[in-house]
């Protein structure tokens, strides 16, 4: 964890807890203030605020104030930071239960996808981390993860040789391996560079990438794969969670859920938006066949299975309607 950012961590900690009996809470995150999650995790705070009668403040960090993503999580981890916003993909190093998002195909379409994430089986999942210092309040929606370059993928073959950008998941790289192209894990904000000086020939990632990232000025192909469906996780501090009364949990649960449901209204609209902004861009969108993709992934597939807690997770999801 960068130092500057562990101090004005711990010194605004110190600030939220000297004030009476008020609970005082810090958010953070990496994502702008006129993004979807943001506007989420305001709603979140506010109704955290309205119905406790103001007995708890959450105050929200935006653009990364206070760390990266893996350092914010670390924060929450260590009791520093209250709460914070993850993707659902890196968290598998900390909680195996997250793995089942990484995995391919795993939705049938996107009412599947929400249908799972309020299902005993979501609620699983987002308990399953608390051994690692924080728990999973609620999961925000992140769109489907495609691939884009320069170039349209339409088969597993067009992915042949060329060097593809993941996040640090573990079981991202098994499957960029399994369809036949090299993975290459790399924090956000080195992609761009990565992307215009040919580093990497691509990544993967929801339309947004293509222009909050500004990856679209050079990649003009994007290929409609949705070979994952990667929620993000709105996660809390084990720490502070068990410090607080049962009351004071369930405000705090119950607006991370309403949230989840306003989000996800959000995400629709952002999405198009981002979406006629990248066709603006003069970015290209194909829809490949997924059928040769799934069978690519297949192998990969049965080889996870072969782990029992792994195979319960995905029987339990299959069986969501």
């Amino acid at each position: 964890m960068k130092l500057k950012y562990l101090g004005l961590a711990i010194a605004l900690g110190m600030a939220a807890h000297s004030v009476g009996a008020v609970e005082k809470m810090r958010l953070g995150h990496g994502l702008p203030e006129d993004h979807a999650v943001h506007k989420a995790v305001v709603k979140f705070a506010d109704l955290v605020k309205e119905r406790s009668n103001g007995d708890i403040e959450i105050k929200v960090f935006a653009n990364g104030v206070l760390g990266n993503e893996r350092e914010m999580l670390e924060q929450v981890q260590n009791g520093v930071l209250e709460i914070t916003k993850a993707s659902a993909s890196p968290l598998e190093t900390f909680s195996p239960g997250y793995k089942v998002f990484n995995l391919p195909f795993v939705f049938r379409d996107r009412d599947h996808f929400f249908n799972v994430l309020t299902s005993p089986v979501g609620e699983s999942i987002l308990a399953s981390s608390k051994k690692s210092g924080f728990i999973g309040l609620a999961y925000y929606d992140s769109g489907a993860r495609s691939f884009y370059g320069k170039k349209a993928i339409n088969t597993p073959d067009d992915l042949k040789g060329l060097k593809i950008r993941v996040q640090q998941s573990p079981t991202t790289i098994k499957m960029i391996q399994a369809i036949g192209a090299t993975p290459t894990p790399m924090a956000w904000g080195e992609v761009y560079p990565a992307l215009q000086t040919g580093v990497v020939d691509g990544a993967e990632n929801n339309v947004t990438a293509l222009t909050n990232g500004r990856h679209g000025e050079v990649c003009k192909f994007y290929s409609e794969t949705e070979h994952q469906i990667v929620p993000d996780v709105l996660v809390m501090s084990a720490a502070r969670w068990d410090s607080l009364k049962k009351p004071q949990q369930e405000i705090i649960k119950k607006a991370a859920l309403d949230s989840f449901e306003y989000q996800k209204t959000l995400w629709g609209a952002f999405e198009k938006v981002e979406r006629e902004k990248s066709l603006a861009m003069g970015v290209k969108f194909n829809t490949p066949d997924k059928k040769a993709f799934v069978a690519k992934v297949k192998p990969m597939m049965d080889e996870e299975r072969k782990d029992p807690a792994i195979a319960k997770l995905l029987d339990g999801i299959a069986a969501v309607k």
